[in-house]
């Protein structure tokens, strides 16, 4: 993949509309991944994964200033984080109850990386770190297809409303949901803006009725 096919693609996946909900062929992606479980505001497991992952993410984009340059590398910016969220098999979503969330925190890589790579870069990092959350992160391929989604704007606990708005969509365009848990990207970094500002790209698979 080509450097503006690539910038081309991010754009599409992670700039939907505030205002309009869109459907999306999400193709196979590879993403920095590590699970976890409960409340994200309380949690030292989600900071040191937070952590782990933009280590091996930034070392990975870093490589070429220490004179490696991997096969097919273009200059890029590391992608946003991103979460995979649900509850315990046979619970119902609840976004109230976040003490039993259970997630997986993710970065989109560029194509070049490979498992190889990867792997290197996430065992340099942890050495030179300390960090031992690097030792659960994974280097996996994603596939969600069909999916329906929005730019949430503003506080987490306010996403309901919003969903209220996705689902809408969905319904309305003769589609179900294929799956309970839902996926959030954070195009604002939560550790630093106002909650007010926050935008969170709101993505749910879907398949026809």
């Amino acid at each position: 993949m080509k450097k503006s096919e690539y910038d081309a693609l991010v754009k599409k996946l992670y700039l939907p509309s505030a205002k309009q909900p869109q459907t999306v062929t999400v193709p196979p992606m590879s993403y920095a991944m590590i699970d976890g479980e409960g409340d994200p505001n309380t949690s030292e497991q989600f900071q040191a994964a937070v952590g782990a992952l933009y280590s091996v993410s930034y070392g990975i984009k870093m490589l070429p200033k220490k004179g490696i340059v991997p096969a097919g590398y273009f200059e890029y910016k590391v992608n946003a984080l991103e979460g995979l969220w649900n509850m315990p098999e046979g619970v119902d979503f609840d976004p109230a109850d976040k003490s039993r969330l259970v997630w997986t925190l993710m970065i989109m890589q560029p194509p070049f990386v490979t498992p190889k790579l990867f792997d290197e870069i996430r065992t340099a990092q942890r050495d030179k770190k300390k960090l031992s959350a690097l030792d659960s992160v994974r280097f996996e391929t994603l596939d969600e297809g069909l999916c329906a989604q929005i730019m949430h704007i503003g506080p987490f606990d306010t996403e309901p409303a919003t969903f209220e708005k996705l689902h809408g969509f969905i319904e309305e365009n003769g589609y179900t949901r294929k799956e309970m848990g839902h996926h959030e990207i954070y195009m604002s970094d939560f550790r630093r803006a106002a909650p007010e500002k926050l935008k969170t790209v709101l993505r749910v698979r879907i398949k026809p009725r």
